[in-house]
């Protein structure tokens, strides 16, 4: 490979991997024997219908939750043998329900995202403040560091959640499903700020519903259904019909993206018996 080349996410390394994991809360196993990977530089997205296994992976992989059997590992060592702060400066997560204290600020808030990098005896510094400054400017909540974060919208509260990672300035971003309580705008708004942050070189890996946002903006999908994955790969490669009807039991059209050129899912009418008339080469090869 040429030294100017970037690597694609299957010729890069692992910066984080899981092995014949058990997974799961309490007594409920919701996967084992799971093994994957996230490449480094990829922008990863984790999808599949709902109770799937998810979120539980992508905890599992923050360390939130800790196998039962298995093994995960970061840059190839064991992340259960790794001193909390280290892990924190290597991989942040934002949780799919986060709760802030009554009564605290946006840019309070946000600051809270340096804590990896704080110590007992060391003063707020001028990198912490901005890297925080940073961090409301990327979500365009500048003008707001002074509000109260329960005064804030829904979608509000999101983006300074957001801020709150970015603030923490880790090389790996881990996103439970990051779009909740967005419009639709504000949805695109953010994937576009991930996937700026992906092309600067950090390793992004979020769960998304949206199978067409996955295709568009992730170059590495894993594909779950029932705690197992059932593919990896680029979204052109392997998002067919036949994955989304297995995975999904939806009847679709795989076509091409008008703007893009990223496979696009277009549900089929239920009540159809076939497939629109000339539509079954598109459906299977994305020809145009």
């Amino acid at each position: 490979m040429d030294a100017n080349t970037v690597p694609t996410p299957a010729e890069a390394p692992d910066r984080l991997r899981i092995e014949a994991a058990t997974i799961g809360y309490d007594r409920r196993v919701i996967a084992r024997d799971l093994t994957t990977r996230i490449p480094g530089g990829s922008f990863t997205a984790i999808i599949g219908p709902n109770g799937c296994g998810k979120s539980t992976l992508l905890r599992a992989l923050a360390r939130v939750l800790t196998p039962s059997a298995g093994r995960i590992l970061l840059d190839g060592a064991s992340i259960s043998a790794m001193p909390a702060k280290v892990v924190a400066r290597e991989l942040g997560l934002l949780a799919q329900t986060s709760f802030a204290p009554d009564g605290i600020r946006v840019a309070d808030l946000v600051a809270r995202g340096r804590a990896p990098h704080q110590s007992m005896l060391q003063q707020w510094r001028a990198v912490d403040q901005a890297a925080v400054e940073g961090a409301l400017a990327a979500t365009n909540l500048t003008a707001l560091s002074g509000h109260l974060v329960d005064e804030l919208s829904g979608g509000q509260r999101q983006r300074v959640w957001v801020a709150m990672l970015l603030a923490q300035q880790t090389p790996i971003m881990l996103l439970d499903e990051p779009t909740t309580f967005l419009d639709i705008a504000h949805q695109y708004e953010l994937l576009e700020l991930f996937r700026t942050l992906h092309e600067s070189g950090k390793t992004v890996v979020a769960v998304l519903h949206d199978l067409n946002q996955a295709a568009r903006y992730a170059d590495h999908l894993i594909v779950m259904r029932e705690g197992a994955v059932v593919s990896t790969g680029h979204p052109a490669d392997i998002i067919t019909p036949e994955l989304i009807e297995t995975v999904f039991g939806l009847r679709c059209l795989v076509l091409p993206d008008q703007v893009t050129g990223t496979p696009t899912v277009v549900p089929l009418d239920p009540r159809a018996a076939t497939l629109p008339s000339g539509s079954a080469a598109k459906a299977d090869g994305l020809t145009p």
